[in-house]
């Protein structure tokens, strides 16, 4: 099997990971080994730039491929079990190494993105992960960006080296309850994917606690600790756990465990078996996830404020910080003259930049309606929870229901026909043609 061939499967077999994203990380300014050359090849970007597959098709700076798509393990939800019938391919370290080095020169990536199926034991797979970060690192002097998937079940010495070379790692729970585990992929146990959460939150903040002692000349270690922390995955509307359970599963993850983000992936069939559903989960379920996970991290919003109380999922009409206002309208209108921070951000409509240009603006003087567009603030949403000097707009209704069907998601809007077109959109999203990169292969080697 050529290269291209090879790259054809495994960026395909790639496309289902969704914990993919490169933020919070800063090579630059690391001291590294002697080893190693200080104005090395690429940059990570702290503000942090998506890299993923796009919904159509389009491939975003990363490199996102599997090392392998062998796999042991028999996940009922998996592509690459060992019970589908589908061709099979390895990359080789020196393969990867070059293919990345190739393509980041000609500017088609900014870094990569590396996992694999569990084709042997967990050592072994991630002794084959980690030797593809070093090389990069250590032999080719490059600084862009680097997640590795960490393999549950592997050594700790392993996964501390793999911390060493990566910007960020993720081990994937997949699913939010152990009985949901066990029904959908019995070989993998949910406490040995948090031991590895746990040893890398341990070690990313013993890390972190030595860079910050007085004295500190960042010369002890040549290398940073996940500079960019973990992420993991978790897929949606494969089983029956309600919205309630994941949020609380992301909450402690957040919390315990440190990580940097929750990923969640609207469920997609890609095989049959019939502990599954046959049809994709809506997409605006995943939405909703992604908006609720934003006000827990961003907005100071609790997991009680944002469900019902009287349903465990959230509502698939409205956003979540919109339901929670129509659910407390004694909450408002909120006077944004006078309310603090926190209180602003709860107004449906207004962001953290937006609730940041209020503070500032209303310093120099009293604010107006018609001041508000120009700080970035939707009237259309915003002005229906809001006063100004006390005053509210007269023309706000104020029943509750009927705010709702103002402001509700159209049925013909954004996520009408949206699980079809993210099923269309992956299956020709990583199909890299092997005549596409006949000329990237022919430089890379």
């Amino acid at each position: 099997m050529d290269l291209a061939e090879k790259l054809s499967i495994l960026a395909g077999a790639a496309k289902y990971d969704a914990s993919c994203a490169s933020s919070g990380s800063d090579r630059s300014s690391t001291d590294r080994s002697a080893s190693t050359v200080k104005k090395g090849l690429g940059a990570t970007v702290p503000s942090g730039v998506c890299h993923s597959w796009t919904g159509d098709g389009r491939c975003v700076s990363l490199l996102k491929v599997l090392y392998s798509n062998v796999c042991r393990l028999d996940c009922a939800y998996c592509l690459n079990r060992v019970s589908n019938d589908i061709q099979r391919a390895s990359f080789s370290t020196e393969e990867l190494v070059r293919l990345t080095i190739a393509f980041y020169k000609r500017n088609y990536i900014e870094g990569l993105f590396l996992s694999s199926g569990v084709f042997s034991d967990p050592d072994i797979v991630m002794a084959r992960l980690v030797d593809c970060a070093r090389r990069l690192r250590r032999d080719q002097g490059f600084q862009g960006y680097i997640h590795l998937k960490a393999i549950p079940g592997c050594g700790e010495k392993l996964m501390r080296e793999a911390a060493l070379w990566a910007d960020r790692l993720s081990a994937n729970i997949e699913l939010p309850t152990e009985t949901s585990l066990r029904a959908l992929a019995p070989q993998k146990e949910g406490k040995v994917i948090l031991n590895s959460m746990r040893f890398l939150r341990d070690g990313k903040e013993e890390a972190d606690a030595d860079s910050s002692k007085p004295g500190f000349s960042g010369k002890k270690s040549a290398l940073p600790f996940l500079p960019a922390g973990q992420s993991t995955q978790l897929i949606i509307g494969a089983t029956e756990d309600t919205d309630s359970s994941i949020l609380k599963l992301s909450s402690a993850l957040y919390g315990k465990m440190r990580l940097k983000r929750v990923y969640y992936s609207a469920y997609i069939p890609v095989s049959t078996d019939k502990r599954l559903p046959d049809i994709a989960a809506p997409l605006a379920r995943e939405h909703r996830l992604y908006q609720a996970d934003w006000l827990i991290r961003l907005y100071r919003f609790s997991i009680d404020e944002l469900l019902d109380p009287r349903q465990e999922n959230l509502d698939a009409d409205i956003d979540p910080k919109l339901a929670w206002a129509l659910r407390h309208p004694e909450c408002f209108p909120i006077d944004i003259q006078k309310a603090d921070f926190e209180n602003i951000l709860r107004v449906p409509g207004i962001g953290i930049i937006g609730a940041r240009r209020i503070l500032e603006s209303r310093r120099a003087r009293l604010l107006r309606w018609e001041d508000l567009p120009k700080l970035g603030i939707s009237l259309k949403r915003a002005g229906y929870f809001i006063s100004l000097v006390g005053k509210a707009d007269p023309k706000t209704p104020n029943d509750p229901a009927i705010l709702r069907a103002l402001l509700a998601d159209s049925p013909k809007g954004e996520f009408s026909g949206q699980g079809e077109k993210k099923i269309q959109g992956i299956n020709k999203a990583p199909r890299l043609k092997a005549e596409a990169f006949q000329s990237q292969l022919q430089f890379a080697f």
